[in-house]
């Protein structure tokens, strides 16, 4: 099989793939897989990008032994003292001359393997301990880019262009691209460590790259554009400060939506698209559209079902919210005890009389939670020990019922900077969120979470009305977090992510020292509470915005 038909066989795949028909494109790739460098990319990115949506160990484990053999299989077409063992690093003239145009393919094959499975292990821990201990492998990926990135910047020049070239550049608009954007999120501290072995990323060369690649006609465009969309739809969202680019994600999605109108990969991001934009009404009826598009790939409907729960939630439809948490609940395994967690604190947003239709019991629900807690790599998953420590109200004889516990969530994941878009729903929290702040004030004997709970209301507060364009009584919500500091018993992660939104606010009214100042206490003065990492990456993305730290160049 020569490199025009694996290419052209690779391109029908993709196709398959794209209208939902998963197993077809996988039985199309596989008789191949071991003797072809396109057809063992294609095969392991397809079971690779499916345990990334599961999550399940399981799909993971396949997903990492399918990229090994995929590695070989690439490996038997380099060069055979590779470009990159070569003890000088830099590509001369000679060497691109000397390299055909198999060999320059499996460069970037085996480098593309490589950050697969990179990504797969990043995908495992959000703690990043596996993303630096395989940094080393990371390094040789990163190299290889580079260097296929100089070789395209030596035969730039060359007539002789032809359809595999083009491929080839989409391969390095990828990787270069990916890679640049990703190294570009993380933290200082991690960048530190990594920068040691090598490693910058400079997020606007990134996203250059992959526009170059996406708005191409090789194979890797949808790869460019998915990289893009994930990086606009939800890596901004939950690692960002919440401004997502939804102009460029839509024209981005645009001419998919027109070529495969049921792929219910491009109807799920559509939908995610409209819930960015605060069109929850519509973003349901796509949900229900992109579950009906196939049934095979039932973890597509897992991730429909945590974005319409959402979407109720943002509405308060707690019936509506409740019957996909449990869905979520009994069908998937990506993370039980958020599940259980979620379905419990929706739960408590019911009346008695539709608690009891439900036929649920609250307290053992909130009760089963640690026992589903899951260890990835030795570490346990953030907001799963964060769901455990708030459950725990529960376990005790006489259980202390949670505040607004499925709000508190919503803010972990960042919600208030999507349901913020609409201002009718946001009053409606708002509502929700001082009834209970009375009800707590009135009590007449407060428990040992009183303060930690009133605190807790506070940010809620605080980031409704910042949302309603009420600035100042926003500021002050945020501030009395603050000055409780001394009197929070539990919730320690409340101060820092409150200095971190508080930095937000002067951002939002131009006030840049200040922003600069509150966002940095929270970086440097706290350490060990919950979500920490997801903290430090947001408050990354908010310097970065404030153009703190100095970019660094590839």
């Amino acid at each position: 099989m020569d490199l025009k038909c694996a290419l052209e066989e690779c391109s029908m795949a993709l196709n398959l793939f794209l209208n939902n028909k998963f197993s077809e494109a996988l039985e199309l790739l596989r008789p191949w897989s071991k003797d072809s460098m396109y057809h063992a990319l294609g095969y392991s990115t397809i079971l690779v990008m499916q345990a990334a949506m599961t999550f399940e160990q399981q799909d993971i484990q396949v997903g990492i032994s399918t990229m090994k053999e995929a590695l070989q299989t690439c490996q038997r077409f380099r060069k055979r003292s590779t470009v990159v063992e070569s003890l000088s690093n830099l590509v001369s003239k000679q060497t691109v001359d000397q390299l055909s145009e198999e060999e320059m393919h499996a460069e970037i094959c085996y480098a593309e393997c490589l950050l697969q499975k990179a990504a797969l292990t990043f995908v495992q821990d959000e703690n990043m301990i596996n993303f630096i201990k395989g940094g080393l492998k990371i390094r040789t990926s990163y190299q290889i880019y580079k260097e296929c990135h100089q070789v395209l910047q030596m035969t730039q020049g060359n007539k002789s262009k032809n359809e595999t070239y083009y491929q080839f550049e989409g391969g390095v608009n990828l990787g270069i691209g990916a890679f640049n954007l990703m190294l570009s999120l993380l933290p200082g501290r991690i960048l530190r460590l990594l920068e040691f072995i090598g490693f910058s990323g400079n997020r606007e060369l990134g996203l250059c790259q992959l526009r170059e690649g996406a708005s191409g006609s090789s194979l890797r465009a949808i790869l460019c554009t998915f990289t893009l969309l994930v990086y606009h739809t939800y890596v901004s969202l939950i690692l960002g400060t919440g401004e997502a680019n939804l102009q460029e994600a839509d024209s981005l999605l645009e001419p998919y939506l027109q070529k495969f109108p049921n792929g219910s990969i491009i109807l799920f991001y559509a939908a995610r698209i409209d819930i960015l934009k605060g069109n929850f009404e519509k973003a349901q009826l796509r949900f229900q559209d992109c579950i009906a598009a196939q049934q095979e790939w039932k973890q597509i409907h897992h991730l429909c079902y945590w974005e319409l729960m959402w979407c109720y939630t943002f509405q308060q439809d707690w019936l509506q919210a409740y019957r996909y948490a449990d869905l979520l609940s009994k069908e998937s395994r990506w993370s039980k005890a958020i599940y259980v967690f979620q379905k419990a604190a929706i739960l408590c947003m019911l009346s008695e009389d539709d608690l009891k239709r439900t036929g649920e019991d609250v307290v053992s629900l909130f009760r089963q939670v640690d026992g589903l807690k899951q260890r990835i790599a030795g570490k346990s998953i953030p907001t799963e020990k964060f769901a455990v420590r708030k459950a725990r109200r529960y376990a005790c004889p006489q259980p202390v019922k949670l505040i607004l516990p499925v709000l508190e969530m919503m803010y972990v994941w960042n919600g208030f900077a999507i349901v913020g878009k609409r201002a009718d729903l946001t009053e409606n929290l708002l509502v929700t969120i001082e009834k209970e702040e009375t009800a707590l004030q009135n009590e007449t004997n407060h428990n040992e979470y009183y303060v930690d709970d009133a605190c807790m209301l506070q940010l809620l507060k605080g980031l409704c009305l910042k949302h309603l364009g009420r600035l100042m009584q926003a500021e002050l919500c945020f501030s009395k977090v603050i000055q409780s500091e001394k009197q929070i018993k539990y919730d320690s992660y409340l101060v820092p992510f409150t200095l971190y939104e508080l930095g937000l606010l002067y951002k939002q009214q131009d006030e840049r020292e200040k922003a600069i100042r509150y966002i940095e206490t929270a970086k440097n003065n706290y350490k060990e509470y919950s979500m920490e990492s997801r903290l430090h990456f947001r408050i990354h993305a908010a310097l970065d915005s404030l153009k703190v730290s100095p970019a660094s160049t590839p």
